[in-house]
């Protein structure tokens, strides 16, 4: 079947008519297909429509009403297209089994014959070119390309979506980034720089992304200035979620979502803080599909993620190493705006506010083959992407990067206060026991967990040897101290893990960091 008759079929331009009877001019009895429903079905989609993604699932592309559509085999968009392209060829609903028939052998089309394609969601690239799906019905995306940006009708990267999804506005031109400024509560310009270096990085296709920490009291508008940022970007039903009740939960809301947003946070169990971290920085995740098969279901990339809280979650080590945090202050009465007038203000601004996100994207295209930084911070392809995309801001060029720096330097400070084994570890190094044997300079003290326990544990208090957080045995020490190692550099402090000896034991060595 040719893509035109294809094309005629699921939009509807064929009727179907009763066939007349036999010779005498009257109505008779519904047509009957000549092949199977399941073969009707099948022959609804060309060969070239089909395709799979870099781990096997079947995808399928569709032109609708002037447009084209991918959408997964099995998904029920594309089942209600067929099942409506069926219904204008012959007037009935095709059968439950020979749907599952079809779907069957279309999907082993595409993972055998068809070729191989990367799906995005929201944000893709292709040979250079960044595009943003506008989510509208007419399925445009902006095309940003280092001269600057445009909306195409037919982007040709392959755009998924999923039901939560909402259309974004169309951008205009001539924005200014500082209007963003009224409706997001932040004090000071350098935390400014910080949001709006996230949303730039955000509108980056490829990582790594660095999560957003959002925290201040009650009243300072945090989940307000969440649903801003991801307005912005990627709009959704789902504004801002709870926090996820399992790793399952949470692969499944990346799938189906470009920017992960978590509102008031209370904090971040281990397995979340873990999660979020691979998230950020890249890495997979695997599920069992369903409980009576052993078939995996599989995640791997990287995500925007936007966490608030009232307290600071940039505490955590690992997470604080790949953060922006950004503290709200908060509302005084006389500030405050009806949500109908604010909302209609930022509705009227954000066509002009997401145009100037797009020059700055376009800016960091042009630029960033030429920047330099004289030092890599962690993070640094994101610090890279914003400092490119400065003049695109109107920034002084090197203040993001101040600012960014200045930011990580307040986060080391918060994730030593919040760990009880950094603290303890930092007392130690600027006062080592006197009565341990020297080691060579630039060497504080060598030995192993367990001996380093005890001496760590004589320089913190009883209350804070009972808690949870401190570690109770030289396995809980080690993996402590893994993660405690980012800051302590930071700090000036460096942790060494060398084997060897005749016993094989794990020897730690603290030492003053190399400049």
């Amino acid at each position: 079947m040719s893509e035109e008759s294809l094309r005629e079929i699921i939009n509807g331009a064929p009727e179907f008519r009763p066939a007349p009877a036999d010779g005498d001019g009257q109505t008779g009895p519904r047509r009957r297909a000549t092949k199977p429903q399941r073969d009707v079905l099948v022959d609804l989609v060309e060969d070239n429509a089909l395709w799979r993604d870099q781990d096997g699932q079947a995808y399928v592309t569709v032109p609708i009403n002037g447009h084209y559509e991918n959408c997964l085999v099995r998904s029920a968009r594309f089942r209600t297209i067929i099942a409506g392209g069926y219904y204008r060829l012959h007037g009935g609903a095709p059968g439950g089994q020979a749907m599952e028939d079809a779907l069957r052998v279309l999907e082993a089309r595409a993972i055998n014959d068809g070729p191989t394609c990367r799906p995005f969601r929201r944000v893709g690239e292709l040979d250079g070119h960044h595009y943003l799906d506008l989510g509208d019905d007419d399925w445009r995306a902006v095309e940003i390309a280092p001269d600057g940006w445009r909306i195409v009708e037919r982007p040709p990267v392959k755009f998924v979506r999923s039901k939560g999804m909402r259309p974004l506005p169309e951008p205009e031109r001539g924005g200014r980034i500082e209007d963003l400024q009224q409706f997001i509560n932040i004090d000071g310009e350098a935390d400014f720089r910080l949001v709006v270096g996230w949303l730039v990085g955000a509108l980056r296709a490829t990582g790594p992304y660095p999560i957003l920490l959002l925290a201040g009291e009650q009243g300072s508008a945090k989940s307000t200035s969440s649903r801003i940022c991801r307005a912005l970007i990627d709009p959704n039903t789902a504004t801002s979620r709870a926090a996820p009740r399992d790793e399952r939960d949470l692969v499944a809301a990346a799938s189906n979502s470009w920017i992960l947003s978590f509102d008031n946070l209370s904090g971040l169990p281990v397995w979340l803080a873990d999660a979020i971290c691979r998230l950020s920085t890249g890495g997979g995740y695997s599920a069992r599909q369903l409980h009576t098969d052993m078939d995996e279901a599989l995640f791997e990339g990287q995500r925007p993620i936007l966490l608030n809280a009232i307290p600071d979650l940039g505490g955590r080590a690992d997470v604080g190493d790949r953060a922006l945090s950004v503290t709200l202050p908060p509302i005084p009465d006389s500030r405050r705006r009806p949500e109908r007038t604010f909302w209609a203000d930022f509705e009227e601004q954000r066509p002009f506010l997401l145009g100037a996100l797009l020059d700055a994207v376009a800016a960091a295209l042009r630029h960033l083959p030429d920047v330099r930084l004289e030092r890599l911070p962690r993070m640094a392809d994101f610090a890279e992407w914003v400092t490119a995309a400065e003049p695109g801001l109107g920034w002084e060029p090197g203040s993001f990067l101040e600012a960014y720096e200045r930011n990580r330097e307040g986060i080391v400070e918060l994730a030593v206060e919040a760990s009880p084994v950094a603290q303890a570890v930092c007392a130690f190094a600027a006062k080592p026991d006197p009565t341990i044997e020297p080691v060579q300079p630039p060497d504080l003290w060598r030995g192993s967990s367990s001996d380093l326990l005890p001496l760590l544990s004589g320089r913190v208090s009883e209350a804070v040897r009972n808690s949870r957080e401190w570690p109770k045995n030289a396995s809980g020490l080690g993996a402590a101290l893994r993660r405690a190692a980012p800051v302590l550099r930071k700090r000036g402090i460096e942790l060494l893990n060398s084997k060897g000896g005749k016993d094989s034991r794990r020897s730690i060595t603290i030492r003053r960091a190399m400049p």
